[in-house]
């Protein structure tokens, strides 16, 4: 976190044993610690928070792409259906039309009934 080597540390303690005494050092030194250990878990609760944060961020992207893309292939499978259907409906019309045009043109069943063929004579 900060750049202090182990000569600057020896002096800061040296000031700190002069200026607070002898005494009340170890006190002091151990409320520094657990005030240092309080900011370290304060630091580290807010990195993974806002590490939290980032992938629900991505979490939440990823899931609006998703959505994204089911929404498009919905619809070009509904485009392919009415495609299909269409010329389904085409493919009836033109068959429906041409079997009128048959049934016009051949004359009906019943005029051209005529004696099933004979069956060769048994020797």
């Amino acid at each position: 976190m900060f750049d202090i080597g182990f000569s600057e540390l020896i002096v800061i303690a040296i000031v700190a044993l002069v200026v607070i005494g002898p005494e009340r050092l170890p006190k002091v030194a151990r409320t520094a610690g657990h005030l240092l250990g309080r900011l370290q878990r304060y630091v580290n609760d807010v990195k993974s928070d806002i590490s939290r944060e980032m992938q629900l961020e991505e979490l939440k992207k990823i899931h609006a792409d998703i959505q994204d893309s089911a929404m498009s292939f919905e619809h070009s499978i509904n485009t392919g259906l009415q495609d299909a259907q269409q010329s389904l409906e085409k493919t009836v019309q033109t068959t429906e039309s041409a079997i009128q045009a048959l049934s016009a043109e051949t004359p009906t069943a019943s005029s051209e009934v005529t004696a099933p063929p004979s069956s060769p004579a048994k020797v």
